[in-house]
C-alpha cells in the first residue's frame, strides 16, 4: 500500500436515487483510500437531476407531456414518490461517502470555484453518455479541472454502444484532455478507439474491486428465508410475469426490491426502500435472483448468487460486458418461457478466478494512475 498525502477529487453520478450509483461511488472511494490516497467525492448534482426536480425532467420524455392537465396529474403522483426516495438516498450518501463541503449544481459553479485536489478523477457508471435533458455534460469530463493538474478516468462508461455523429468531435476533444483513460465496458474501448484515441484500458466496475467479505461489513442482519429475488429497474410486464411464474415453479416466494412506491403493488412481496445493508443482504442470500440491473448482476456474481439476467434494451452492453468477462452469458434470459435456470445452476469457479485476477489487475492500474507523475 502507498502512503501518500495527495488528494483525489472524484466526480461521478453518485446522487442518482439508485443503489448501484451510491455503491459504485463508495467502492471507488474505498479502493483509493486502501491504496493510500485521500479521496473526496465532488458533490455535483445537476439541477435537472436533483430529486426535487427529477419529475420535471422525466415528464419531458414521457407520454404525459401532452398538456397542462396531464403534466399536473403526473407531477402530483410522481413528485412525492421521487422526493421520498431522494431523501432516503441522500441519507445513504451522507453515511457512506466523503463529500465536498460545497455542493455544485452546474459546470459554471465548478469552473468558478473548483474543489482543491492534486488529481481529478472521473469515476464510473454512465458518466459519458447523454444525461438529464439528453446532453453530454463536460463536468463529467473534468472540464473544470485546473490545466496544470492530472486528470484520470476510472471505469467510465457511455452506457451505450453508439455515439451520435454530432457528438463525436466534441467527445474527442473532451477525452483528449485526460492523462490516463480506463473504461468499464469492452464496447467503450471500441468507442474511444473510433475517436482516434487508443491508450485506453478496460477495468472492473468499482463494486467488483471489493470482495464479498468487504461488502459483508455493510450488512447488519442476514436474511434467512428462502426466496426468489426480483430486482428490476425497467418497466417490463413480461419480466414481472416471468418472475411470478419462476417463483411458483421453484416452490419459493417472490420478493421484489424497489425504491419506487408504485411498484409495491406488482407481483411478489415488496421490500420498499431497503437500506443499503438490506439491499446487499437480500442479494447475498437469495436462492435465485432475477434482474435487469448491471449492478444487480455484479453483486450476484460477487456473492455467488444464482441469477438470471434480463438484458435492459439499449443499455444492455453494460450487462453483456460483465457476463462475457466472467463466462456467464448463458445466464441471459432469451425466452420468457425458459425456466431451465431452476435446475441449471451456476458453477462460479471460473467467474471467481476471473474476477479475482481482474481485481488485482484493475487495482494495479488504479494505483499506477495515482502514483505516476504527470
Amino acid at each position: 500500500m502507498s502512503s501518500n498525502n495527495k488528494k483525489i477529487a472524484i466526480i461521478t453520478r453518485h446522487a442518482i436515487s439508485n443503489y448501484g450509483s451510491v455503491l459504485q461511488t463508495y467502492a471507488l472511494q474505498k479502493a483509493i483510500d486502501k491504496i493510500g490516497f485521500e479521496s473526496e467525492i465532488i458533490d455535483y448534482i445537476r439541477t435537472d437531476e436533483d430529486y426535487r426536480n427529477i419529475s420535471d425532467t422525466l415528464i419531458k420524455k414521457s407520454s404525459w407531456n401532452k398538456n397542462a392537465v396531464t403534466r399536473l396529474i403526473y407531477k402530483s403522483i410522481q413528485s412525492p414518490e421521487y422526493i421520498k426516495m431522494g431523501k432516503e438516498f441522500e441519507k445513504y450518501r451522507k453515511a457512506l461517502l466523503k463529500l465536498t463541503a460545497k455542493r455544485y449544481s452546474s459546470l459554471e459553479e465548478l469552473k468558478h470555484n473548483p474543489p482543491d485536489a492534486d488529481i481529478y478523477c472521473t469515476g464510473s457508471d454512465q458518466v459519458w453518455g447523454t444525461i438529464g435533458n439528453d446532453e453530454i455534460d463536460p463536468a463529467y469530463f473534468l472540464d473544470f479541472a485546473p490545466a496544470n493538474k492530472k486528470k484520470i478516468a476510472y471505469a467510465a462508461s457511455f452506457g451505450k454502444t453508439k455515439i451520435n455523429t454530432d457528438n463525436k468531435e466534441f467527445l474527442k476533444n473532451l477525452i483528449g484532455t485526460y492523462d490516463w483513460l480506463t473504461v468499464r465496458e469492452n464496447s467503450a474501448v471500441e468507442l474511444i478507439s473510433s475517436l482516434g484515441t487508443y491508450n485506453v484500458s478496460q477495468v472492473l466496475d468499482p463494486t467488483l474491486l471489493l470482495d464479498s467479505g468487504e461488502w459483508n461489513t455493510l450488512i447488519e442482519n442476514d436474511i434467512k428465508n428462502d426466496y426468489v429475488l426480483l430486482y428490476q429497474l425497467h418497466s417490463n410486464p413480461q419480466m414481472d410475469n416471468f418472475a411470478k411464474q419462476f417463483a411458483k415453479k421453484s416452490g419459493l416466494k417472490l420478493i421484489r426490491l424497489t425504491p419506487l412506491f408504485h411498484r409495491v403493488f406488482k407481483s411478489g412481496k415488496a421490500v420498499y426502500l431497503p437500506t443499503v445493508g438490506e439491499f446487499l443482504s437480500y442479494i447475498k442470500n437469495a436462492k435465485y435472483m432475477i434482474t435487469d440491473s448491471f449492478h444487480g448482476t455484479a453483486f450476484a456474481i460477487n456473492f455467488n448468487t444464482q441469477f438470471i439476467d434480463v438484458l435492459p434494451g439499449e443499455t444492455k452492453t453494460r450487462n453483456q460486458s460483465i457476463l462475457e468477462l466472467t463466462g456467464l452469458t448463458n445466464r441471459i434470459l432469451n425466452s420468457f418461457n425458459d425456466f431451465s435456470f431452476i435446475e441449471n445452476k451456476i458453477d462460479f469457479r471460473y467467474a471467481n478466478e476471473k474476477i479475482a485476477q481482474e481485481r488485482i489487475n484493475s487495482l494495479e492500474i488504479l494505483k499506477k494512475m495515482l502514483d505516476d507523475s504527470r
